[in-house]
């Protein structure tokens, strides 16, 4: 089974490991810090041993990276893993934008069915089961994540069950959800968003959310990483 380092630390970028096994174009690690695409969270972008991480999805508990037809890795060789942090960085902020926004429409529409989510570089999307539009509650929920974003509460991430590897987040005083994504370590470092309405269809609702290019926490980049 993968040890999935991208728990422990989201803002590690790069990783001396070894490979476990070799199944044609993909290949499998004894560990990584390499986000694989899982619960609506788009994959990171990186290099294994050099070669260009085509795709990454999970296999069970373990997690499958596929390589050009032409890598040359067997089981057992060591490899360094590289990411993309620009693009991790942006993915884990949009993704915990995204749950505040989840959290906070559940808290005020209690019952709403939300049918679909969807992480990527650029935003992030929720999809709802509504018939009336659901930009009127634009200006509540933006005010609302400024206040959390300006707290800078902790992010607490851990185990509900470390067998299955089930994961949930944390903000104390607000909200907990099972989720298995990389997350930031503060509430801070968000830094504004801006929300957008789409409409599906008949009884279907789009929120669209979208990040500044910076977090406005007070930190050096340095000290995130």
């Amino acid at each position: 089974m993968t040890q999935k380092i991208f728990w422990q630390d989201p803002y590690l970028t790069e990783l001396k490991t070894a490979v476990a096994a070799v199944r044609g174009d993909q290949v499998y690690l004894q560990s990584t810090i390499f986000f694989a695409f899982s619960g609506g969270q788009e994959s990171d972008a990186g290099t294994l041993g050099g070669y260009p991480v085509l795709a990454a999805a999970k296999d069970g508990l373990d997690i499958a990276y596929t390589l050009p037809p032409e890598h040359t890795l067997k089981a057992g060789d060591p490899v360094e893993l590289r990411i993309d942090w620009d693009r991790r960085y942006r993915l884990m902020r949009l993704h915990f934008a995204a749950e505040m926004i989840l959290q906070l429409v559940y808290q005020h529409c209690p019952g709403i069915e939300r049918i679909g989510a969807h992480i990527s570089e650029d935003k992030a999307r929720i999809d709802f089961a509504r018939d009336d539009s659901i930009a009127v509650l634009f200006p509540l929920l933006e005010q609302e994540a400024g206040a959390l974003v300006a707290a800078g509460k902790p992010i607490e991430t851990d185990f509900t069950d470390q067998q299955s590897q089930r994961r949930y987040w944390e903000v104390k005083g607000f909200a907990r959800m099972g989720c298995g994504g990389t997350h930031p370590r503060s509430t801070a470092e968000i830094g504004k968003l801006t929300l957008k309405r789409k409409r599906l269809g008949k009884g279907k609702e789009r929120i669209e959310i979208t990040l500044s290019s910076r977090a406005e926490a007070d930190f050096d980049s340095n000290d995130v990483r």
